[in-house]
């Protein structure tokens, strides 16, 4: 075989951050030293990949065609027609379980070449389902496994049944009170038994129930708009199962977050549960943006061979994460325009409550409801949220992230739990009188 000219700067970077990154334990037991380059799809393997891949190119020749197809676009995280070396990790080592499974039971089924976005002659739901899933799924081999097995059966009812809840509870509150602004400003609004009250939170339920009540129409209109902007696209791609898991997540925590933190406070609203989902969602956009394997066209100009190899590696991170992302999301049209209508509500909705927590109590002493129930929601969504919505199609009962945050929130509710059983009496506290 020929000899094969010398990697360029941008190779070189890549096989740089590869060999810097820690690869998994098992990983490393099973599979051969990094290459020193990118594997080209469809092309022949180069003098590095031959001692190396040789096995695996062997085994990938004698594929059916459509099988090799399904794989290599699997590998190919970020659809430029490389596989980088953690590619070929990711894709060994299993990482995506139900991925590489379906790519061998239904290896001939064939795959696009063309990006999902530009198919043509689509009808108004095949677009809609498309949008939903360039807005929620970062990979394009994912979007297109979304897209082709789709069928809204079931669809995302569980976000609308919770919306359509809080909305009927609050007109029926409403006509009750004889008031739709500022609704916690009457004398009678905290005798509700769903309201979260400091001196009623051995009635379990509330740490709960009050999400179907709302400081007034300002609160319910921003999160019913945040819950059908972003919680629906999200229940079509991950299921209620997962949705309900972090939106009930999120209200349990904002409750016990209330009462740990601000203790003589009552709670209403949905608030924990809608920030739980709008911050796992944002949070994994702005994950999804860092491209290890993305080529760097400045590194020798940036990075001299007489640096030393700790001072090159810093560089090398910091270009790789910063000069070149991959917001695969950005191809939709409205993903900018989503993500400011989200963040613009949440800020909004954010500022009325802090505003109103302060507020002078129009029956003190006791105050206005409280606003640390949005932080618990963030809270959840950035942890527990993230690790959820991240591994699309792959149990979370395999995920190690996903029981350490799953952990951290059990003691986190424990703790809140003793608490409020015994904190309340040994600070002598004094409470507002009951509603």
């Amino acid at each position: 075989m020929g000899e094969h000219p010398s990697p360029g700067p941008a190779v070189a970077a890549c096989a740089e951050a590869e060999r810097i990154e820690e690869l998994e334990p098992e990983a490393e037991e099973r599979l051969p030293a990094a290459p020193e380059d990118n594997v080209t799809l469809g092309a022949p393997a180069t003098s590095a990949q031959e001692s190396s891949g040789a096995s695996w190119r062997a085994t990938a020749l004698s594929l059916d065609p459509h099988k090799k197809e399904v794989l290599l676009a699997l590998a190919d995280s970020h659809a430029d027609g490389q596989i980088c070396y953690q590619d070929f990790v990711n894709l060994m080592s299993n990482k995506r379980s139900n991925s590489f499974r379906q790519a061998i039971l239904q290896g001939n089924r064939r795959l696009s070449s063309k990006a999902l976005l530009e198919e043509k002659g689509l009808s108004l739901s095949q677009r809609l389902i498309r949008h939903v899933a360039y807005e929620t799924l970062p990979r394009e081999i994912d979007r297109k496994w979304y897209y082709d097995s789709y069928t809204c059966c079931p669809p995302p009812w569980f976000m609308i049944t919770v919306t359509l809840l809080e909305v009927a509870l609050f007109l029926y509150n409403g006509v009750l009170l004889d008031q739709f602004v500022l609704q916690v400003t009457h004398p009678r609004y905290l005798k509700n038994s769903l309201v979260y009250h400091p001196q009623l939170r051995a009635q379990a339920w509330r740490y709960v129930t009050y999400i179907f009540m709302h400081a007034g129409v300002e609160q319910l209109g921003l999160n019913v708009v945040l819950q059908l902007l972003v919680g629906v696209p999200l229940e079509m791609v991950h299921g209620a199962t997962r949705i309900g898991l972090v939106y009930v997540a999120g209200v349990v925590a904002g409750s016990l977050a209330v009462s740990v933190a601000d203790m003589t406070a009552p709670v209403v609203g949905s608030s924990g549960g809608v920030y739980a989902l709008v911050s796992a969602h944002l949070a994994n956009i702005v994950m999804d943006r860092v491209s290890l394997c993305t080529p760097i066209q400045s590194w020798n100009s940036l990075c001299r061979p007489g640096w030393p190899r700790t001072r090159r590696s810093i560089c090398l991170c910091l270009l790789s994460a910063g000069i070149k992302g991959n917001w695969s999301g950005m191809k939709c049209q409205f993903k900018l325009l989503r993500m400011a209508v989200a963040l613009i509500c949440m800020s909004m909705e954010f500022g009325r409550a802090v505003w109103l927590r302060f507020h002078p109590s129009a029956y003190p002493p006791c105050p206005h409801p409280s606003f640390v129930a949005h932080l618990g929601g963030v809270a959840v969504g950035i942890t527990l949220g993230v690790v959820v919505l991240r591994n699309y199609e792959q149990r979370l009962q395999d995920q190690s992230l996903w029981w350490i945050f799953v952990t951290m929130y059990t003691i986190f509710v424990l703790f809140a739990v003793f608490w409020n059983i015994f904190a309340y009496t040994l600070l002598d506290l004094k409470l507002p009188p009951p509603p």
